[in-house]
């Protein structure tokens, strides 16, 4: 019996080390990235993933985001803002021609009501316009970028906070190529931006387009008229915003 002691000695205390580690273990702290989040340690609050940038204002006025390409013709889309919140989207160009059309015509008044709805670009794809939807979603998101850097008072293109800024939009020019409709912002008598919100596109006409526009758009500026040099290799296009760059102007009164 006394032989026996030491074993059994030897076995208990290896039954106390080995309890000693799961009792370690069991008080370790998790590592899992759900479980840091849930202490409040590494998920970032939610307004830092604000699409609209949390309390970063948003200017009041007239913006209209970048044209998103997708697989069956631009998006682009027009926010009317007031009062730091959008009162109204459009969309001045979504894909048109044969199926597209009544796609358009279903989704393009869905997705205006969800941004207003949602005041920011996180807004559902409308069923059957997958694509109509994300190229939407893209354009509002840039929309709403220009809107916020307008509210920071670091871009003039809305004429937020300035009364005296004016948004105009000319008549569509048509061209052998597609049709073409500028819009400019007027302040103090000049104009301060010009963009075209509808130009020729499909084929060689989105390699000429993206060549000319953002040319046209700085000689308007630089110009501030619509005597304008044409963009070589772009003569369409050319008269076309020439056109529409005037009319724009007889309604802003210049």
């Amino acid at each position: 019996m006394r032989k026996s002691h030491p074993v059994r000695r030897a076995v208990l205390a290896t039954a106390a080390t080995v309890s000693g580690i799961v009792l370690l273990l069991s008080l370790k702290p998790a590592s899992e990235p759900g479980s840091a989040a849930a202490a409040g340690g590494a998920a970032p609050p939610a307004a830092a993933r604000s699409p609209q940038g949390g309390a970063q204002p948003i200017g009041d006025g007239t913006v209209t985001g970048d044209a998103a390409r997708t697989r069956y013709g631009a998006v682009q889309v027009r926010l009317t803002v007031s009062g730091g919140k959008i009162t109204r989207a459009e969309a001045v160009r979504a894909p048109e021609g044969g199926r597209s059309d009544r796609i358009t015509s279903d989704a393009v008044p869905r997705l205006n009501q969800a941004a207003v709805s949602a005041q920011s670009a996180e807004i559902d794809a409308v069923s059957g316009a997958t694509y109509t939807s994300s190229g939407y979603k893209k354009s509002l998101q840039s929309a709403l970028d220009k809107a916020r850097a307008a509210g920071s008072g670091q871009d003039g293109g809305a004429g937020a906070g300035n009364a005296e800024a004016r948004t105009v939009t000319g008549d569509v020019a048509q061209t052998q190529y597609g049709p073409v409709q500028v819009r400019i912002t007027v302040n103090g008598g000049k104009i301060t931006r010009a963009e075209a919100v509808r130009a020729p596109e499909g084929g060689q006409s989105d390699r000429i387009t993206s060549d000319a526009v953002p040319r046209l758009n700085q000689a308007a500026v630089a110009a501030g008229s619509a005597e304008i040099d044409a963009v070589s290799g772009a003569t369409y296009t050319s008269a076309g915003y020439e056109q529409s760059l005037q009319s724009a102007l007889d309604r802003a009164g210049g």
